[in-house]
């Protein structure tokens, strides 16, 4: 068997942090890891940033963000598209959606939720009071879209297969929230079909987000792309490294010994030249020896 996946012509990969802070070690984990696969399909690699939410969104953090991949030696492929300026497009296919009544208000608040369901894969299952009983809309209300009992299941090229059933797993989602900002289920879809995404490669934290967003692509009539979901670097207590968990931000200064660990992390073992030596030596060793079946589980 080969080791690594088949060559295809038209491989279109992404990397699409969230500019929340400066990039760490467990988001230039998911940039490596998207970027080398890539490269070594002789694919296109795109960068989006994902700053639908403004109110989590760090001033000034995708100008480093951008500027910490350009440092490292990853060069993207075409335009950066930025999620806050898309809000039409994705009105665009929530009304798509709605002509067809897959979506429906709901005025719940997070309380009520909490309190009157049992707790899914990402949080409490939404337990369809809303659906039931129709609410009167004189206060915001976000739109859910109705899931179903069907099993989604797909083959990850690293984990195999999943599969999940949205409504009794996670529930009747949201898709724009009462305050008007566009769900990043609903986004990432949109995008990834409007870009020819082939692959997504990224963290194993959006495992579960991945049946949610075939859902949707396949009520929207999108191609769904080949997903690998990645190990995710974990802190010493054992959470995520993300800003919430304060992790440390990549050392630019520093960059080398970084994209070392980041390509051990990922159970790749450059030669001790590589090591010692610059970082476009490093790239070309890394793209010509990626290998997905080193990943560790």
């Amino acid at each position: 068997m080969n080791t690594h996946h088949l060559i295809e012509k038209s491989y279109r990969g992404r990397f699409a942090p969230s500019p929340t802070g400066p990039l760490h070690f467990g988001s230039l984990v998911a940039a490596i890891g998207s970027y080398l696969d890539a490269k070594f399909n002789h694919g296109k690699w795109l960068v989006r940033i994902e700053d639908i939410d403004s109110q989590r969104e760090i001033p000034g953090a995708t100008s480093q963000i951008l500027f910490a991949l350009e440092s490292l030696g990853m060069e993207w492929d075409e335009e950066i598209i930025f999620q806050s300026r898309r809000s039409e497009v994705y009105r665009e296919a929530l009304n798509r959606l709605e002509s067809h009544n897959l979506v429906y208000p709901c005025t719940c608040s997070r309380k009520e939720i909490a309190d009157s369901s049992i707790i899914g894969l990402s949080g409490p299952i939404y337990p369809g009071a809303c659906l039931r009983n129709p609410p009167s809309l004189d206060k915001p209300y976000s739109l859910r879209i109705r899931t179903n009992e069907n099993q989604i299941q797909f083959q990850d090229i690293l984990k195999g297969m999943y599969s999940q059933t949205l409504k009794s797993e996670i529930g009747d989602f949201v898709l724009r929230r009462a305050d008007g900002i566009y769900a990043y289920q609903l986004a990432v879809v949109v995008d990834d079909a409007e870009q020819g995404i082939t692959h997504v490669v990224r963290g194993a934290d959006l495992l579960d987000s991945t049946p949610r967003q075939i859902f949707l692509q396949n009520l929207l009539g999108y191609n769904t792309p080949r997903y690998m979901h990645l190990p995710v670097a974990t802190n010493a207590a054992g959470e995520k490294l993300s800003k919430q968990t304060n992790a440390e931000p990549i050392e630019i200064a520093n960059a080398l010994p970084q994209l070392v660990k980041a390509l051990y992390f990922l159970g790749h073992d450059p030669p001790l030249e590589i090591i010692k030596g610059d970082i476009s030596s490093f790239w070309q060793w890394a793209r010509e020896n990626w290998q997905i079946n080193l990943i560790p589980q």
